[in-house]
């Protein structure tokens, strides 16, 4: 019997098709991880020009604050108030409250005047109480919402600000050791912590004062309700500090441009840097921070 052949089939396997996407898609959340990380560590050494200028890329990618991060045009902001642009400021202010629908009813007990020692705004107190309850120093809804607009608005100017207090002639019937002049001094108190809490500087309130009832708006009348008032002064810079706060804004690294007036105006070293990249300064790290924000982090997070 002849023997049998064995005949072995082989099957050829085609090679197997491509891998599908979803390791690309975990590599590049890894990749982006890993660069958002060193981007805070980066961050964490730099000086407070760079930071800001990277906050003011996310509030305005367009550029137009001038890394203030505005959603305003930037017209003004920074620039130092003189006797000759004082008005501007004052405009804005005006506006600004104009916007405030609930505070219409108020416009009259809110004065903006421009002085011989700076810009002047007052917040006038009516016989029922417009921004303080009667004899207290605690601010109503209403005086937090304009001091925080005013705050705002100042915060982007290197003036220095004085505030003061003032009552009426009545006296004070709280408490025995408790006068108008702790009241007044009090309420000026209460408005410099919502101002600074709101985003005034903390180098840029010069004087605190309580007058009590020596300095009457109305002297023909003590007694007026519009003698209980929050004054705020902007004060004017000089022409050497002015021409030094246009070159370089007030930072938390450059506490010379908010100077007194009358004040020398020599410009503070910089602080050396407590890692080698932080010496970078806010103009030469835009090129690296334009390239960091063209990236798909940042087109990520602005899409969110």
């Amino acid at each position: 019997m002849p023997p049998k052949t064995i005949i072995l089939v082989k099957k050829a396997k085609g090679h197997a098709g491509h891998h599908g996407g979803a390791w690309k898609v975990a590599y590049a959340d890894f990749v982006t991880a890993l660069m958002a990380l060193f981007i805070v560590l980066w961050l964490m050494n730099t000086n407070a020009s760079v930071r800001k200028a990277v906050a003011g890329y996310f509030n305005d990618p367009m550029g137009r604050s001038k890394l203030t991060g505005t959603d305003r045009l930037g017209a003004g902001d920074n620039l130092p108030i003189t006797k000759n642009n004082i008005t501007q400021l004052k405009q804005r202010l005006e506006s600004g409250i104009q916007k405030m629908q609930d505070l219409k009813p108020l416009k009259n007990q809110i004065e903006i005047t421009v002085t011989p020692e700076g810009l002047r705004i007052e917040l006038l107190e009516t016989k029922d109480g417009s921004f303080f309850d009667t004899g207290s120093a605690v601010l109503n809804a209403r005086g937090r919402e304009i001091l925080a607009m005013v705050a705002h608005q100042l915060s982007t100017v290197p003036n220095r600000i004085s505030i003061e207090g003032h009552t009426d002639a009545q006296p004070y019937s709280g408490a025995a050791n408790y006068t108008n002049w702790e009241l007044s001094t009090d309420r000026a108190n209460a408005a410099r912590r919502l101002m600074q809490a709101a985003g005034l500087r903390e180098n840029q309130v010069s004087q605190v004062r309580g007058y009590a009832d020596q300095q009457l708006r109305v002297p023909s009348n003590p007694f007026d309700p519009s003698n209980r008032r929050i004054s705020l002064i902007v004060q004017y810079l000089n022409s050497g500090t002015a021409v030094a706060a246009q070159k370089r804004p007030a930072t938390e690294d450059n506490p010379a441009a908010t100077e007194q007036p009358g004040a020398a105006s020599a410009p503070s070293p910089k602080p050396t840097p407590a890692h080698p990249i932080a010496a970078t300064s806010a103009a030469s790290s835009g090129g690296f921070v334009s390239k960091i924000m063209n990236t798909g982090l940042a087109r990520k997070l602005r899409g969110h």
